[in-house]
């Protein structure tokens, strides 16, 4: 009995035509968002550094933003001089008293290398292809002075 061979001549070539591109966009989007997780946490941990600078007595103004700056620039952030940096005064109820706290908000803006590209060649003329916000907040008790 001869089989047929011609005509499954070429399906594996096919099945991979159509399914290694879907993989590697699972792929990259793996990657993309590992890397925005990762940025996320840098700039987290700056606004908590920036807090702990901003609730001790006596503290130099600008002194918890330039540790934020100096925070993001070791964590390897290519855009860290356009992060936004505030700080802000806040309070906090502890049994029955209002506590002066200090609020350190960081906003990151973050471009995904490949899927921002391919998101602004399938939709044209949106800001799909923008980049993203990330911000992080941290608030802390101030120290007694």
């Amino acid at each position: 009995m001869k089989m047929n061979l011609r005509s499954e001549r070429g399906t594996a070539i096919l099945e991979t035509a159509l399914t290694l591109p879907l993989l590697l966009l699972v792929s990259v989007g793996i990657f993309e968002f590992g890397r925005a997780y990762q940025t996320w946490q840098v700039i987290t941990n700056a606004a908590r550094e920036g807090a702990r600078v901003a609730v001790l007595p006596n503290v130099a103004a600008g002194a918890p933003e330039a540790r934020v700056r100096q925070y993001l620039q070791l964590g390897q952030l290519p855009q860290a001089a356009s992060a936004g940096v505030t700080l802000t005064a806040g309070s906090v109820d502890i049994g029955g008293a209002a506590a002066p706290t200090s609020v350190v908000t960081v906003t990151y803006p973050f471009n995904f290398v490949v899927l921002q590209p391919i998101a602004r060649l399938v939709v044209s003329g949106s800001n799909l292809g923008a980049a993203v916000t990330l911000t992080a907040r941290s608030e802390m008790r101030n120290e007694q002075q």
